[in-house]
C-alpha cells in the first residue's frame, strides 16, 4: 500500500530525529490509519505511548508529516490493536463506533495490549526437546494444560538463546489456543520498566497497574533486569501477589536463578522461588543435530548427514547462533542455485569468526571506493557518472545487508538527501546481484576484506 510506504519513509526520518530508545520506545509499533481533509490519525498501541507523543513529540511528528507532501492542520493518536494495521479501514471505523461508549478508552487499551507480542512461530510443535530442555518443555506443557493450578509460578532460567523465549511464548499460545478469550499478557522487562516509567511522567500509575494485574497468564522474559529498580519491583511485587492470589498463572525467564540475582528484593526472590525453578541447558550435540534438521525442512531443504554433523561440532553455544550459521548457509546456496556443503559452511563460518566487532558505516563506505578505485569524494559527492553510480548503490546495498540501518541513514552517509535513492539502490543491487555474477563477486570480495 502507497500508505504504509509513505509511513515507512517517514518513520525512517524519525528515526534519525530521535534518540534510538525513545524512537523503539514511541515510534516503532505506530501505523498511519487515515490522512484526509488535513486531518492525519495515527494509530499507537500503548495508552502511555500515546500520551507522551502527543506532549512530546506532537511538533516533530507534525512537520515531518509536511516534510512528506502529507496536508495536515491536526493530528490525532488512537488506539489501535495488532490487527489493525492489517485492517486499517474496517478497524478504525469499530474504533470510532466503540468511542461512544465511555467505558471504552480503557477497554480498547487492555484489548489492544492482550497478547500483541506473542510471536505465532514460537509453538510446542516446532520446540526441538533434547536433554538439556526435556524437563522445562514438560513443566511448560503441563502449564498450558492447566494455567494457575500447576506450577505457578513457572520460572526457567539459563544462558542466552537456549529457548527459553520460544518455551514462555509457546504456553500463551497454547493457552490462547485453547481459550481465545484469555487475556494473556507477554512483555519483556525493559519494555515494562519503560511503560512503569511513562506511567508515572503520566500520572497513569492506576491504569498501568490495572492492566497487567487482570491478565489472565502473564509471561515476563529476561526479569533479571528488575536488579536493582526499586520503585518497579515494589510495582512488580504488588502485581506479581495479586496474580498469584487470583490463581492466575505467571511465568517468568532469567539469565540466573532467583538466588543469584544481585539486587533483586527478597521477598521476590522468595515468590518466584516458589513455584517451579528450572534450569535450562545449551543443547547436546545430538539436539544440536536434531534443530538443524528441524529447520533446514521447515525451508524445504534437505542437508546431507555430513553438513549436519559439521555445523551441529562448529556452533555449540546457544540455539540462536545455531541457527544463524544455518540460515546464512541456506541463504548463500540459495542465491547460488547450489547445494549446501561442508566446504562452503565452513567458508562462511570462518568469515563470521573474523568479522570486526565494531564494523563501520565509514569502513564499508572506504572498502568499496577502494574495490572500485574511485575516491571517496566522488563516492559519497554529487557526480552522477555511471562508473560513480553503480558503486554507491553497492555501497548502500551493503549498508543495509551489514548494518542495517534505514534508508534515511544510508542516504545521510552516502550524501544523499533523498532515502528513495537508497530505497532504489539497495532494490537494484539485490536484484542484479542475482543474475550479475561480477557483480556478486564484486560484493563478496568488499565483504571478505570488511572480515578479514
Amino acid at each position: 500500500m502507497v500508505q504504509d510506504d509513505v509511513w515507512q519513509a517517514i518513520l525512517g526520518e524519525l528515526e534519525i530525529s530521535v534518540t534510538r530508545p525513545a524512537y523503539v520506545t514511541y515510534f516503532k509499533n505506530t501505523a498511519l490509519i487515515k490522512a484526509e481533509n488535513g486531518q492525519v490519525i495515527i494509530g499507537v498501541n500503548n495508552p502511555f505511548v500515546k500520551e507522551t507523543i502527543e506532549k512530546k513529540f506532537n511538533n516533530l511528528v507534525l512537520a515531518t508529516l509536511k516534510k512528506h507532501g502529507i496536508e495536515v492542520s491536526e493530528v490525532v493518536y488512537k488506539m489501535i490493536s495488532a490487527r489493525t494495521q492489517l485492517l486499517p479501514e474496517q478497524e478504525f471505523i469499530e474504533e470510532e463506533n466503540a468511542e461512544e461508549d465511555p467505558k471504552s478508552d480503557e477497554s480498547i487499551a487492555n484489548q489492544n495490549q492482550q497478547s500483541p507480542t506473542l510471536n505465532e512461530r514460537y509453538t510446542f510443535d516446532n520446540f526441538v526437546v533434547g536433554d538439556g530442555n526435556e524437563l522445562a518443555f514438560a513443566a511448560c506443557q503441563a502449564v498450558a494444560s492447566q494455567p494457575g493450578i500447576k506450577y505457578n509460578p513457572l520460572y526457567l532460567y539459563g544462558g542466552v538463546g537456549i529457548g527459553k523465549t520460544h518455551l514462555i511464548q509457546a504456553v500463551g499460545n497454547d493457552i490462547q489456543k485453547r481459550n481465545p478469550s484469555a487475556k494473556i499478557l507477554y512483555i519483556a522487562t525493559e519494555q515494562f520498566v519503560r511503560e512503569f516509567v511513562m506511567a508515572l511522567r503520566a500520572r497513569t500509575t492506576a491504569t498501568f497497574a490495572n492492566h497487567y494485574r487482570s491478565a489472565d497468564v502473564l509471561i515476563v522474559d529476561d526479569v533479571q533486569f528488575l536488579a536493582g529498580k526499586d520503585k518497579i519491583q515494589e510495582e512488580f511485587f504488588h502485581t506479581f501477589n495479586t496474580l498469584h492470589q487470583a490463581n492466575k498463572q505467571i511465568i517468568i525467564s532469567s539469565d540466573k536463578p532467583p538466588k543469584d540475582i544481585a539486587m533483586l528484593e527478597n521477598r521476590l526472590k522468595s515468590r518466584f522461588a516458589g513455584g517451579m525453578s528450572i534450569d535450562m541447558q545449551a543443547p547436546d550435540y545430538e539436539t544440536r543435530c536434531a534443530i538443524i534438521q528441524t529447520k533446514a525442512e521447515a525451508n524445504q531443504v534437505e542437508l546431507e548427514s555430513e553438513v549436519v554433523e559439521y555445523l551441529a561440532s562448529s556452533v555449540t553455544s546457544n540455539v540462536r547462533e545455531l541457527e544463524g550459521a544455518l540460515n546464512q548457509l541456506l541463504a548463500w546456496c540459495d542465491v547460488r542455485g547450489i547445494e549446501p556443503s561442508v566446504a562452503i559452511a565452513s567458508s562462511l563460518l570462518q568469515v563470521n569468526k573474523g568479522r570486526p566487532k565494531h564494523l563501520s558505516a565509514k569502513q564499508i563506505i572506504e572498502r568499496t571506493a577502494r574495490h572500485y578505485q574511485i575516491p571517496i569524494d566522488d563516492l559519497v559527492g554529487p557526480k552522477r557518472d555511471k562508473d560513480i553510480v553503480v558503486p554507491r548503490q553497492v555501497a548502500m546495498y551493503i549498508l543495509h545487508e551489514e548494518l542495517r540501518l534505514s534508508y534515511p541513514k544510508i542516504a545521510h552517509e552516502l550524501g544523499r538527501k533523498d532515502h528513495t535513492t537508497a530505497m532504489h539502490s539497495v532494490k537494484k543491487i539485490t536484484q542484479e546481484s542475482q543474475i550479475d555474477v561480477s557483480l556478486r563477486a564484486a560484493i563478496t570480495e568488499i565483504k571478505e576484506q570488511l572480515y578479514a
